[in-house]
């Protein structure tokens, strides 16, 4: 069974779920691994992918989209904790991310090692954060033989990258988090210019719709200006890095447009931003040309004029709940024990609150449950607290919508699409509203949506493409021009070449191999002739360098005879010499036993020495009318009566004019139709389609039966007229008449 190509998608994490992304692709024994994040609702060894169904040691990269921990915080327990350090593989991300990514681990294990659950220490990190290997966006990546991959921006957040993966020629394109949206700080995802085979696409959203950018904006701050009016404190949990920066933009400007809000201060509760916003600032070039432009007005659009630091002093967090009204930005997102949960349980029992969550909640987590309102929660410490603060959800956490992603799929256009990082209801909706819109269109599309460790089988229809190079692509072919060269395939792509080129184009040797073998004979050496001839049709003889009579078939094997009846065959190895020298010795050492060789030698003593076998070439060289003759009687054997026109005799009748000046043809007529054979082109003209198609046919069979092997080798088809031969049919019609064989006129 010919090999078929199978690629194998199988989800760690993020399956019908939102958390813990880790995507491992498996192609011709080649494996990538993109993403390695951890659950926001779970904690500890709960919180990791489904790390122990891979062999870590097999992976050859790892790919990371970004930095949020969802998608990146559990790759130093894989690199510190696994095999994968005795593999060869390698991490990459880009260098946005990787910057920020060492912070945000930081922080990540500050906070771990502070509960019961922590699972990698400061020096795990150390070691994992310096065998990343950051790239640039659009930058071409080989991480090992037969697979390259390309970043492409993704949006989302600073850093964020799709990846366009080349796998021995099968592409696919992993989406990570991304965004069709232009924000205030961040350029939208690009749509590569390559179509893959596989787009594997985040699903977030499912089939909902989300407002607009500028709505969106105008109903958050005047939720917050509403909020402050009523005397309230207003909370807004957000992930330390990425959807923080973009409020922190949107509120600054609002701040800046309405004094009366100068004296209610913002404050961002993260040092952990404190330490990235250098990183923002250094990656200002990979931001929108929003923010590039005012950087070069030297007008730092992250210097806030109206945000400031929480105050360092202890129990800040009730000293602020009992002062006047403020904004504050606080971690974690999904209001997970940290600071954003601590300021809520204060904060919860005061109706003149406000929490705005500000981005995608989790199953499972507190940012999800209160979204429903619950009159009480549950504190950390187990107690039961009033839940009397006003709650709202505005979206900025920049994923695509339906309307955004099944754009950009459409744009794609890939055969198979496999929907991650969405709940099941979610990606199951958009699921079936994908399929109906292929379905409608006609379109053969297949949609799919694993659950995690369930691995997706796709096969795919093996194309080889190979690339001409060197002296063969000099001239570039015509279309049906047969390419002969040297197949050289390297990490799964293929190079055909002139054997004389592989030195420069390839850094390969090339060694002859030469063969010989010798053989001992009781007959004569014109005998031997005699038999090749017969075979083989043409023999060429002459003396090698040492003088020693030798015969060459077909241009491949040398036939020397080194003594009365001793005879070495000799040949340079290859494929088809090899099925020569076969076929030579085969001949060679039949010939004592051949009732022919006894037919030649018996009684006949007027043979001349030199005398030639009746099925060479011989009588073609010396008399090219055979060629003719034995083509019309072929001719004849299909179609009856065939003539032969000759341009100078026809002129002189009042028969119509040939095919063209000075070219000889055979003339078939059958029932009403004719059909001209020109002897020179070999070529067949006819008003009836059906009898030239049949005389096309015919023709070839003749030209096969009429030609000898060294001559169809010689050419690779059998052998046409030269100029030669079809002048020499230019001879009086009489002389067709005078030979033995019956070719009609």
């Amino acid at each position: 069974m010919a090999d078929v190509p199978t690629l194998s998608i199988t989800l760690l994490g993020a399956g019908q779920e939102v958390g813990r992304s880790c995507c491992v692709l498996q192609y011709r024994d080649i494996t990538i691994v993109l993403d390695a994040g951890v659950h926001p609702a779970h904690t500890g060894m709960a919180s990791l992918p489904f790390i122990d169904e891979l062999d870590w040691s097999t992976v050859d990269a790892i790919l990371v989209t970004h930095f949020h921990l969802d998608h990146a915080a559990a790759l130093t327990y894989i690199t510190e904790k696994t095999n994968f350090r005795e593999g060869k593989g390698k991490v990459y991300m880009t260098h946005p991310t990787k910057a920020l990514h060492k912070f945000m681990m930081q922080d990540f294990v500050r906070m771990s090692n502070s509960s019961t659950d922590a699972l990698i220490s400061p020096l795990d990190l150390s070691m994992s954060i310096s065998s990343i290997i950051p790239v640039s966006v659009h930058q071409l990546i080989t991480p090992c033989p037969g697979v390259t991959f390309t970043p492409y921006h993704a949006g989302h957040v600073l850093g964020a990258c799709m990846y366009m993966i080349d796998i021995a020629g099968l592409k696919v394109l992993y989406t990570g988090d991304y965004s069709r949206e232009e924000d205030r700080h961040l350029v939208k995802a690009e749509v590569p210019p390559i179509r893959p085979d596989v787009l594997i696409v985040e699903s977030t959203y499912g089939v909902q719709s989300l407002e607009g950018r500028e709505e969106k904006e105008l109903r958050f701050t005047n939720l917050v200006h509403s909020i402050i009016r009523r005397g309230g404190h207003v909370l807004l949990p957000t992930f330390a890095l990425g959807r923080a920066q973009e409020l922190l933009l949107i509120l600054d400007e609002y701040w800046k447009k309405h004094p009366d809000l100068h004296n209610v201060p913002i404050y961002y509760a993260s040092s952990l931003a404190r330490k990235c916003m250098a990183v923002y600032q250094t990656y200002i070039h990979t931001m929108n040309s929003n923010i590039r432009t005012r950087f070069a007005r030297r007008d730092n659009p992250f210097v806030f004029k109206h945000i400031s630091n929480v105050p360092q002093a202890r129990g800040w967090e009730r000293k602020i709940a009992e002062g006047p009204p403020c904004v504050v930005l606080a971690s974690p997102g999904m209001l997970q024990p940290g600071t954003s949960r601590e300021l809520f349980e204060l904060w919860a029992p005061d109706p003149r609150n406000g929490l705005i969550v500000t981005g995608y909640s989790v199953e499972g987590t507190l940012a999800r449950d209160i979204m429903n309102e619950p009159e009480e929660v549950t504190g950390v410490k187990g107690n039961t607290i009033p839940r009397k603060l006003s709650v709202d959800y505005i979206s900025f956490s920049a994923h695509v919508d339906y309307s955004q992603n099944s754009e950009f799929i459409d744009m794609i256009k890939a055969p198979h699409i496999v929907l991650v990082h969405g709940e099941q209801t979610a990606m199951g909706r958009l699921r079936a509203a994908l399929q109906a819109k292929y379905k409608n269109r006609d379109e053969d599309i297949k949609v799919h949506s694993p659950r995690n460790l369930e691995t997706l089988n796709l096969t795919f229809r093996p194309e080889r493409v190979a690339k001409v190079i060197g002296g063969l692509a000099s001239k570039p072919p015509q279309t049906n021009d047969v390419l002969s060269g040297l197949l050289v395939s390297k990490d799964y792509s293929y190079t055909l070449l002139d054997p004389r080129d592989l030195r420069d184009f390839a850094g390969l040797s090339t060694c002859v191999v030469t063969q010989r073998q010798k053989v001992a004979l009781g007959v004569g050496w014109d005998l031997v002739r005699w038999h090749l001839e017969g075979m083989y049709g043409r023999i060429e003889e002459g003396l090698d360098k040492d003088g020693n009579l030798t015969m060459r078939v077909m241009n491949a094997v040398d036939v020397k005879q080194m003594a009365p009846h001793e005879l070495i065959l000799e040949w340079d190895s290859s494929a088809a010499n090899d099925m020569i020298a076969d076929s030579t010795l085969a001949v060679i050492t039949e010939i004592d036993k051949s009732p022919a060789s006894a037919k030649v030698t018996s009684g006949q003593s007027h043979r001349h020495e030199h005398e030639h076998h009746p099925h060479s070439d011989h009588d073609y060289k010396h008399n090219p009318m055979v060629r003719i003759r034995r083509l019309g009687m072929f001719l004849e054997a299909h179609f009856g009566d065939v003539e032969y026109h000759m341009p100078d005799e026809d002129m002189d009748t009042e028969q119509e004019e040939p095919t063209a000046p000075g070219e000889p043809s055979f003339l078939i007529q059958l029932d009403d139709a004719e059909a001209r054979i020109n002897l020179l082109s070999m070529t067949v003209d006819s008003s009836s389609d059906a009898l030239r198609r049949r005389v096309e046919a015919v023709l070839e069979m003749a030209a096969s039966t009429v030609s000898s092997l060294s001559e169809s080798f010689a050419s690779g088809a059998p052998e046409e007229f030269s100029n030669e031969e079809a002048k020499s049919v230019a001879s009086p019609m009489d002389e067709m008449g005078e030979q033995e064989e019956n070719v009609p006129t």
